[in-house]
């Protein structure tokens, strides 16, 4: 999810490392923090990859910025996986919102409506955070405080995201 989010960020404009990682850090920053030593790697491999291109301008104190842009290969990657995410971009919370957060940049609308359905797929299946054997625990059926606390919520912000979901995909489904 890093690479994406280098990636996506530098879709809207050049940046600094230091930009650049302030925009990541509000993003995710709060559940998942980014770490110079995770930070700087990705995006030399990313710069390595031709994904990316680096060039120094005068900075606002005597040392120079290294301002990171993102290159065509770059731009190809980003939409290769804004269209085609992993299983786990798509079931995992902060990675598929750190997903949607850049999937503006993928220029055909039913391709933007097909990975929200792949989301909204997702969130219809029967699930839970506990099992009695196979069958997934209710909020109402859990005997717990904490435990049914934890299902209630998931439940209402299942219900509001798969709300949100279909708005969505409706729109994207209009002729433009």
């Amino acid at each position: 999810m890093l690479e994406l989010s280098i990636l996506g960020f530098l879709a809207e404009a050049p940046l600094h490392g230091y930009e650049l990682k302030e925009r990541i850090k509000a993003l995710s920053g709060h559940v998942r923090p980014v770490s110079d030593g995770a930070l700087y790697p990705a995006i030399t491999r990313l710069i390595k990859a031709g994904k990316l291109d680096e060039h120094t301008e005068p900075g606002a104190s005597a040392a120079p910025r290294r301002i990171l842009s993102l290159t065509d290969i770059g731009r190809e990657d980003l939409l290769e996986r804004l269209r085609h995410p992993k299983q786990v971009e798509i079931t995992d919370q902060v990675r598929f919102n750190t997903l949607l957060a850049f999937l503006r940049h993928l220029p055909d609308r039913l391709e933007q409506a097909a990975v929200l359905r792949r989301r909204l797929e997702f969130l219809t299946a029967p699930t839970s955070f506990f099992y009695e054997g196979d069958k997934p625990v209710r909020a109402e059926e859990a005997t717990d405080l904490f435990r049914q606390g934890m299902l209630r919520v998931a439940r209402a912000t299942g219900e509001a995201e798969r709300a949100w979901l279909t708005e969505a995909i409706a729109l994207l489904d209009q002729p433009s």
